[in-house]
């Protein structure tokens, strides 16, 4: 299935039911007085945030989403049936819009969770309701509201706490299979990941954290080019970005220093929140170097990015320098969902 991470749909409430004009016609009983009942409420439209679905793509065969109308009333005073609410699954994450004004409507950030996305219409009233003392045959009955209908925008933004970050081929998809369940397709040329990965990482029995892979971010993504920049949105959530380098660059013309500068200027280009997440580099690949010059190659190359942070040395093919990195990661979590809890 093809993966799908913006779609516009239109939801539809059910309308409300009709009240009734109804008189009770029974034997020996001949001023009998209103029986109208009322109708039923139309059944809302909820989006429910489901486990087993993973991307929007249904929503481009299936676009509009309607619940059920409401009963009309009957006489003897019997209300009518509520319509039937209606449940649409989207994936975990998923932040919906107003199509057309953009209005915020929510986020789904935990599964079953629901969001209540269009009302039903209100009941009719029966003529039972306007019997008076004053009015005692009441010829008058309501008409159920009109349900909501909106037109909503579906983005969907992959809730991982770390993402990677790096040109094509630099190994991304190949350090999310060593240190993860997920099977991402892996080979030896540039765009084999065209669209996000996510695996959980279990450092031990009890602890775990979920990881990213976007498609490789080549140079003027910012401005539209290659698949990189409309997947970046899916490393928003994240805690942590892991900026891969190639150590030993595949048939290249750039350097690891100039492949490391033009991602980080895109990303400086596309979103200065997410340039501002702490930010680790991860130099790949080291399994193509002689042993004795892994150091001074990672040293020279940190030294000309003049890096500011924490960085690491690793191989995904033999997964070397992996064990360290994810628990490393998973110090760095814990670290800031305590600091977290401690603010609130």
């Amino acid at each position: 299935m093809r993966f799908v991470d913006e779609v516009e749909v239109r939801v539809e409430a059910g309308d409300g039911g009709n009240g009734t004009i109804g008189f009770r016609r029974e034997k020996f009983i001949p001023l009998g007085g209103p029986d109208g009942g009322d109708g039923g409420d139309g059944g809302s439209v909820y989006l429910l945030a489901a486990e087993n679905v993973n991307t929007l793509a249904d929503f481009r065969y299936h676009s509009v989403h309607r619940a059920q109308r409401g009963q009309n009333g009957m006489s003897r005073n019997c209300t009518g049936k509520k319509g039937e609410d209606c449940y649409v699954p989207v994936p975990l994450g998923t932040l919906v819009s107003d199509a057309e004004t953009g209005e915020v409507i929510g986020d789904l950030t935990e599964i079953g969770q629901t969001l209540l996305v269009a009302k039903g219409g209100f009941h009719g009233l029966g003529n039972t309701r306007f019997k008076s003392s004053i009015n005692r045959a009441p010829q008058k009955a309501t008409k159920g509201t009109e349900g909501e209908h909106r037109r909503l925008y579906l983005e969907l933004t992959l809730i991982a706490d770390v993402g990677l970050l790096g040109m094509p081929n630099a190994g991304k998809s190949s350090l999310i299979r060593v240190v993860s369940s997920a099977t991402p397709k892996v080979a030896d040329y540039p765009f084999t990941t065209l669209h996000p990965n996510l695996g959980v990482v279990r450092v031990d029995d009890l602890r775990s954290f979920v990881i990213a892979d976007i498609p490789g971010v080549i140079e003027g993504a910012a401005d539209g080019a290659g698949l990189g920049l409309q997947f970046l949105k899916h490393l928003s959530r994240t805690g942590l970005l892991l900026h891969l380098v190639d150590v030993e660059p595949y048939e290249s013309m750039d350097t690891p220093v100039e492949a490391a500068r033009k991602i980080i200027r895109e990303i400086e280009k596309w979103s200065q929140e997410l340039a501002s997440k702490p930010r680790w580099l991860v130099l790949n690949k080291i399994d193509r170097l002689p042993a004795e010059e892994v150091n001074n190659r990672c040293r020279t190359i940190v030294e000309e990015l003049a890096w500011p942070g924490p960085v690491f040395k690793i191989s995904a093919l033999t997964g070397e320098g992996t064990k360290e990195l994810i628990f490393a990661i998973m110090d760095f979590l814990e670290q800031q969902r305590r600091k977290q809890s401690e603010q609130n």
